[in-house]
């Protein structure tokens, strides 16, 4: 047989493949996809950690009513398209009858660098049993990194546990390695309570319970000494009274 013979056959072969597809895509119910990030992010940047929301709004513009199965969608290479993670399935199950069109959210979570990704999102529904698949969002974003904030909970606890972990450690440390030093005790000098009621005059007048018995003795002793030299004298000088008297009387004889 003719190598002309087997190209002949070929495209013929190719040319019915192609024709099955082509029925086969206008067969599939024309569904319009149109998706939007929330208004609070208009560069429809995905940031991590952080629960990232976009809006499909999905029409039915064929002549068949359809029922709205789930939606997912995957991160993927942005210039060798390698996939690198696949994001979080929704089920929704919503009918949509022919010519109505329906918004539907889609939420997923991002943990990847700060950098360009490509993300691809698709919907899935189904005609009687048959199964299709659409996409909905194809192009690269922007991964970010969340705005700190200084009204953050988290942020704020976590600041918390570490500086009372600092405080810690550095009070066992400074009791560790820091001598500490035991305050002197200063003793308190007692006071003798008064007895009585204390009266002054300003002629001198004092009261002798406030004086110890042994100064008491010994101005008592030096006040009497005076008195007994003045007796001694009277009585001296009366002697001597008594003796010229006599001698007087013995001259008149």
């Amino acid at each position: 047989m003719r190598p002309s013979t087997y190209i002949a056959r070929g495209l013929s072969l190719a040319t019915l493949l192609m024709a099955l597809g082509v029925s086969a895509s206008l067969d599939d119910p024309e569904i319009f996809i149109e998706t939007t990030f929330p208004e609070s992010n208009p560069f429809g940047h995905v940031v991590n950690g952080e629960r990232n929301q976009i809006f499909l709004v999905v029409e039915n513009r064929s002549d068949k009513n359809i029922t709205l199965q789930s939606v997912a969608g995957s991160f993927h290479h942005p210039e060798t398209g390698t996939l690198i993670k696949n994001t979080s399935s929704l089920t929704y199950g919503f009918p949509l009858l022919e010519g109505s069109k329906l918004q539907i959210p889609y939420s997923f979570y991002s943990e990847f660098k700060p950098g360009d990704l490509r993300l691809n999102i698709w919907l899935e529904h189904t005609v009687d049993d048959d199964k299709y698949r659409v996409t909905a969002y194809d192009s690269v974003v922007t991964i970010v990194e969340p705005e700190p904030s200084w009204l953050d909970f988290k942020l704020l606890s976590t600041y918390l546990i570490v500086f009372a972990a600092l405080g810690g450690v550095s009070y066992a440390a400074y009791n560790a390695y820091v001598p500490s030093q035991k305050p002197k005790r200063k003793r308190p000098t007692q006071v003798s309570a008064p007895v009585g009621t204390v009266t002054a005059s300003g002629s001198g007048g004092y009261q002798e319970e406030w004086i110890p018995e042994l100064h008491l003795k010994k101005t008592k002793g030096k006040k009497t000494k005076p008195d007994n030299a003045a007796v001694s004298e009277e009585s001296s000088t009366e002697a001597n009274g008594t003796e010229g008297k006599r001698i007087r009387k013995g001259k008149k004889h």
